[in-house]
């Protein structure tokens, strides 16, 4: 192809970071139309869509006092997680090499350093959300009554759940900044 399109698709790139890249990359293409995979971009989108329903069970419980209610919200959220994991575990294990996605055959200005020092702080509030959720869930299985209502367990749950509260918000936050460092910024 010769004349003003010859260059056209190089343009396109530059214009549009998320086009898809110009070498095959492994495993499945996401749906975001990013470098990454299918299962990151799940995991991702899943992240993201458990605040809202955190933050209805929060005020199920606090303003509405619908403890069954936020039992299986809570619920739902910690199998949503335990999700999460798995299927980012069989995605990066066996499926996709998520650093070669990352390193984007050098279009990457934030590979190696940027993106891995995204991840470790990712997985500092990750297996800290894993530890601590599944330490609130356990806890409030044991100590609060069926159905579920108000006891002496309350003020300790409500410390350690607004930790784990907060600690899935940060853990969506900085998993979101690793996404984007890992596979979406470009040269």
């Amino acid at each position: 192809m010769t004349g003003p399109t010859a260059s056209r698709p190089q343009k396109d790139r530059f214009l549009n970071p998320l086009a898809a890249p110009a070498v095959p990359l492994p495993g499945i293409d996401g749906f975001l139309g990013t470098r990454a995979s299918f299962g990151m971009d799940l995991v991702l989108v899943g992240l993201i869509a458990l605040l809202p329903v955190l933050a209805w069970s929060i005020h199920l419980v606090r303003n509405r006092r619908a403890y069954a209610a936020h039992k299986r919200l809570q619920i739902f959220i910690a199998g949503a997680l335990l999700a999460a994991i798995v299927v980012f575990e069989i995605d990066v294990r066996l499926i996709s090499d998520w650093k070669v996605r990352a390193a984007a055959a050098g279009q990457n200005p934030w590979w190696p350093a940027g993106v891995l020092t995204a991840l470790a702080i990712h997985l500092v509030f990750a297996v800290s959300t894993l530890v601590l959720w599944v330490w609130v869930v356990w806890e409030a299985f044991l100590r609060f009554p069926v159905p579920p209502t108000p006891g002496s367990h309350g003020p300790r749950h409500r410390v350690m759940a607004r930790l784990a509260a907060l600690d899935l918000v940060l853990t969506a936050v900085t998993g979101t900044v690793f996404y984007w460092l890992a596979f979406v910024a470009t040269r």
